[in-house]
């Protein structure tokens, strides 16, 4: 038995002129408009996810984090105060 995809309606209001617009280009490519809206949705998601959850660094900055992995610094005391009240807070 064919298990059932829970699909959902988004209502979309529009001027006329972008209706028409919309319609044309989706007739352009050979799609229903519901086609075209629903693709046209995902690869703009798609870009703005990419977009939120890509780190990018210039040349110079990535190889200055690989370096800095590579070669961590030595805790300062800030950081070792800050470690030492993580376990004893955490070992209570």
């Amino acid at each position: 038995m064919a298990k059932n995809i829970a699909e959902e309606r988004i209502p979309a209001r529009m001027p006329a002129a972008v209706y028409e617009k919309v319609l044309e280009a989706a007739q352009a490519v050979g799609a229903t408009l519901n086609q075209f809206l629903v693709q046209s949705a995902l690869e703009k998601a798609n870009a703005i996810l990419e977009q939120e959850r890509v780190v990018r660094l210039s040349t110079a900055a990535a190889k200055k984090v690989f370096d800095l992995i590579d070669n961590p610094p030595e805790p300062n005391e800030k950081l070792k105060t800050a470690m030492q009240r993580r376990k004893d807070l955490s070992c209570r």
